[in-house]
Parts: structure tokens; sequence; C-alpha cells
């Protein structure tokens, strides 16, 4: 049974990734070397598809390409790993729970500041604050 290949135009336009995109995870290893035909054309099969939709969604968890290499590796053998995604889910949410913090702090002083300068008849707070701000 002849398992249907795709191009990387194809598969670049499937996945809204650019093809620089696509050879750059190749280059890097993300990616396990691509089929070629006898004329050097990328050859994406369904499982290289699956990877980068796996990829993708990594990514829109945060995590970095170093760290879904990582991921990658422990899909591939996901019994021996279990502790490691763990391990490195658990560190991810982290980093999302202070970069939320931050932001809630980030919100809460650019509602003063739009505040003061509404109520401001002179003068602009919202420039004042982030001028003493930087200097302090």
């Amino acid at each position: 049974m002849n398992k249907r290949q795709y191009k990387i135009s194809e598969v670049s336009e499937r996945l809204s990734l650019s093809q620089d995109t696509l050879r750059y995870y190749e280059k890097i290893g993300l990616l396990n070397p691509i089929a070629r035909s006898s004329a050097g054309i990328r050859q994406y099969s369904e499982q290289d598809i699956s990877q980068l939709r796996f990829i993708q969604r990594a990514q829109k968890m945060n995590f970095t390409l170093a760290e879904i290499a990582e991921l990658l590796k422990m899909r591939r053998a996901p019994q021996y790993a279990r502790e490691d995604v763990r391990q490195l889910t658990s560190a991810k949410l982290r980093e999302v729970e202070t970069r939320l913090e931050e932001l809630s702090l980030l919100k809460n002083e650019l509602q003063l500041l739009l505040n003061l300068c509404r109520e401001s008849d002179g003068g602009c707070p919202i420039i004042e604050n982030i001028d003493t701000t930087a200097t302090g």
C-alpha cells in the first residue's frame, strides 16, 4: 500500500507554517530527517505532520524548542518518561503562574496610571510615572 506523501508547500499551507520553519525544524533535529524523492524533494508523511502538530501545540503551551525536543524524546517512550514529563510540565506551569502574576501587577499599574491621567488637569501622570520608574 502506497502511503500519501506531502510536499513542503502542502505541509506549509496545511499547518500554517513557513517552509523556512519546516526546514529549520529538520535542520535542528526537531523533526527526523524528512524523506526525499529521487529529485531531492522533501516528502512528508502523516507521521511527520503529526509530529509538527505536536510541536505547534507544545509551542502554544509556551514550551521552548529545546523543551519540545525533550518532550519529543519522551513521546517516543512514554512509559519511561512519565516523571520527566510531569517535572517539565510542572516547571512550565510555575513559569506561567509567575508570568500571570507579573501581568496582573502590570494591568493594575496601567489602570492606575490611566485613572490618574483622566483625573489630571495638567501634565501627563503616565509619562511622569514612567520617567520616575525608569530613573528610580
